[in-house]
């Protein structure tokens, strides 16, 4: 039996006063693929931001245990030390720091301790080639005049290099041509192990072509209303959310 990584119960959050979740319960074992779809504004984005510690989003009760460990009072790079990676929906430019020298602080501060930079280097070659990305990318600042693409394959390059425990990917797919979603799917695949898992957070079913996916919950009005295989993706891209809204009412 796999053993449990993320466990959430009766997860409450609120922005700005606005409750947003409302009672969340979620599991998801070592070696499994889940994927959270629903409407717009049915709080896919909250959970993601909840679980990365942003100070916008405020927990009003419930329990988030990672590893046996109840991380809710851990602020967000304490997070990422235990090994927990979100990916941007809309990732953030950031001139003066190299994507080489932002993926390598990053490891240096979740490890703890020094790279061997030739191992480092090569590891971050290979990805880059495997990704389709231009080498001299590497020495460009973070996310500085990239495409939408561009900027979302960077992100699955960092969850590459950092390999952390738990990816949770906030509509890694948005914005994406065919070619670009199989290239972001081959690198969560080649992420994807026994040891780790994945929450994909999505609006769409496209990604799920290239990917084989464990679970796929549908979340409507800050709670999770309907669990299934990959089945689910398929019923909803035939009919939509709206049998699931009667049903959250």
């Amino acid at each position: 039996m796999s053993e449990v990584l993320l466990n959430i119960s009766g997860l409450r959050t609120e922005v700005e006063g606005k409750e947003i979740l409302k009672g969340l319960d979620l599991q998801i074992k070592k070696g499994e693929i889940h994927v959270i779809m629903g409407p717009n504004g049915a709080g896919k984005s909250t959970l993601a931001n909840t679980l990365m510690a942003h100070p916008k989003y405020k927990v009003i009760s419930g329990e988030v245990v990672f590893e046996g460990e109840d991380i809710s009072e851990l602020k967000t790079d304490e997070r990422a030390r235990k090994g927990l990676f979100l990916s941007f929906q809309h990732p953030e430019e950031v001139p003066g720091i190299t994507v080489e020298n932002f993926i390598r602080s990053s490891k240096i501060a979740i490890d703890g301790q020094l790279i061997k930079f030739l191992k480092f280097d090569k590891d971050l070659k290979n990805n880059m080639k495997e990704l389709k990305m231009k080498p001299e990318y590497a020495k460009r600042y973070l996310n500085v005049g990239f495409s939408g693409g561009e900027k979302k394959k960077n992100e699955i390059l960092q969850m590459l290099m950092l390999n952390p425990k738990l990816a949770i990917l906030d509509e890694t797919d948005s914005g994406l041509d065919v070619d670009a979603i199989r290239i972001v799917s081959q690198g969560i695949k080649m992420y994807s192990n026994e040891n780790n898992a994945v929450l994909i957070i999505t609006h769409n079913t496209k990604i799920l072509e290239n990917l084989k996916a464990d679970y796929v919950h549908v979340l409507v009005d800050g709670r999770i209303v309907k669990t299934g295989d990959a089945s689910l993706a398929e019923q909803i891209e035939q009919d939509g959310y709206e049998a699931f809204k009667k049903a959250a009412i």
